[in-house]
């Protein structure tokens, strides 16, 4: 039996009007995407490219102008769909006059939580990202930190089986980063499909099971992991150890010492290089 995906898109166009002339800027152009359930896929792009609009029409916060997607079969226009969906904007916006528990608490009744499981559930993810001692201070006095820990518990309070994380690490040092990461990890060993959002390559590589490249609105480039792997187009030549000195001519330099050549093989492509690759022609886009 197929498994029902997490998320599919098929065909999404999103047209902006610019100007008083009638022009028209094509932000998402003719968009496809499977998302798988159970896994981490990373949408990732130069700015501007359409990732955060693509995450919007999923949301049914901007209407396609074409296309259709549907969250785990059920269309995104209906609210069945997002029930069981968790989101945390770029750049979220608390009122400052609340407290921590009280921001959690206010969109798990958003969620249709009440009463003691309301209770439990804030207690629960306010202790999950580290804001148990802060959870009674207004978010005003919050880090940027702060703020991103408090946006992801929010985004977790009814426990959704879908997450979407726009830039989840945005202000976090290197250990905040870090800890993101275990987490994503941790929200997909718990069977839950996670959508992220980032600029953070060497982050999107290392917890991503696909990811996906954008640019001006199309899809470039979607692959795993593993598909990384070959994609350089040389060969890696793996030797015993050698100083740098001797690091000229290899091949003449082992056969003439007696030292062996261990094997060719295909090394991984970063994700960085993919990513200039794909994004690193200009193009303007489509208007009309």
């Amino acid at each position: 039996m197929t498994t029902e995906a997490a998320i599919s898109i098929q065909g999404l166009t999103k047209d902006f009007a610019i100007g008083l002339r009638g022009t028209r800027l094509r932000a998402v152009d003719n968009l496809s995407l499977h998302i798988g359930q159970g896994q981490i896929f990373g949408l990732l792009g130069p700015n501007g490219s359409g990732k955060s609009t693509t995450i919007k029409l999923i949301l049914d916060l901007l209407q396609p102008t074409a296309g259709k997607c549907l969250i785990f079969g059920v269309s995104h226009d209906l609210a069945e769909s997002r029930r069981t969906v968790g989101y945390l904007p770029e750049s979220p916006y608390f009122h400052r006059y609340l407290t921590g528990r009280e921001l959690v608490g206010f969109h798990a009744g958003l969620a249709g939580l009440s009463g003691g499981q309301l209770a439990r559930r804030v207690d629960e993810v306010i202790a999950r990202f580290g804001l148990s001692n802060a959870a009674d201070r207004r978010v005003g006095s919050y880090s940027k930190g702060m703020l991103q820990r408090a946006g992801l518990a929010q985004a977790l309070v009814h426990d959704p089986r879908l997450v979407i994380l726009d830039e989840p690490a945005a202000g976090m040092d290197p250990a905040g980063v870090e800890e993101i990461s275990t987490m994503l990890l941790q929200l997909k060993a718990e069977g839950r499909t996670v959508v992220m959002v980032s600029h953070l390559l060497g982050q999107m590589e290392e917890v991503c099971d696909r990811m996906a490249i954008l640019n001006h609105g199309r899809l470039v480039w979607e692959g795993t992991r593993a598909d990384l792997a070959g994609a350089s187009g040389r060969q890696a030549l793996v030797v015993d150890e050698l100083s740098m000195e001797h690091l000229g001519d290899l091949r003449q330099w082992l056969e003439q010492r007696g030292s062996t050549l261990r094997g060719v093989g295909q090394p991984a492509l970063k994700l960085a290089e993919i990513f200039r690759r794909h994004t690193a022609v200009a193009e303007t886009r489509r208007r009309f």
